[in-house]
């Protein structure tokens, strides 16, 4: 038998190998970019870690959308470190959970310092990239099919909260009397 067959040989033992990628050393542009958005700053007496994404979130409803946005940035590299297809629907739903969270305010600001997408993509990343960074020049027609409908479909979330809100704020300045 081959030697590159060996390793795949099944047994009757309860614990069989399962063959699983190995750690795939990732560009450093990604890895600098994920801690600077979150977890630059330090608060010095609890510790607690926060970065630019904190920051740009005080603004309102603009923040949470530029956010959102630069949070695609780890997503759409995936591609090209060919991640499995639902690891890149896990990393679309850490963007949309971010996102709704983030929409709710004050309480919103402080669950998007804790929730930290672009870490918790970039490990995502980490576990299941399939290539490293000098092959992962190119992602695979496919892969560039299914993460073009997570983005449209977390775009659409971004300008549906657009569009309610100002709906809302619309609704407010014509139909309401503040006593005039």
């Amino acid at each position: 038998m081959m030697r590159a067959y060996k390793d795949l040989e099944l047994s009757d033992k309860k614990h069989q190998r399962v063959l699983r990628p190995t750690s795939v050393q990732i560009e450093r542009e990604l890895e600098v970019f994920s801690q600077l958005m979150d977890n630059r700053f330090r608060i010095p007496v609890l510790g607690w870690r926060f970065g630019l994404n904190a920051i740009i979130d005080l603004i309102p409803e603009f923040g949470d959308l530029v956010t959102s946005i630069i949070a695609l940035y780890v997503l759409i590299s995936a591609v090209r470190y060919r991640v499995p297809k639902i690891t890149l629907l896990r990393m679309g739903l850490n963007i949309a959970i971010y996102f709704i969270g983030g929409v709710v305010p004050l309480v919103g600001d402080v669950f998007a310092i804790w929730w930290k997408p672009n870490i918790r993509n970039l490990n995502l990343l980490r576990q299941r990239a399939t290539v490293s960074a000098p092959e992962a020049k190119n992602g695979r027609a496919s892969d560039w099919a299914f993460v073009t409908v997570i983005v449209v479909g977390l775009l659409g979330l971004l300008f549906t909260s657009i569009a309610v809100t100002l709906f809302v704020f619309w609704y407010i300045a014509t139909h309401m009397r503040f006593g005039l």
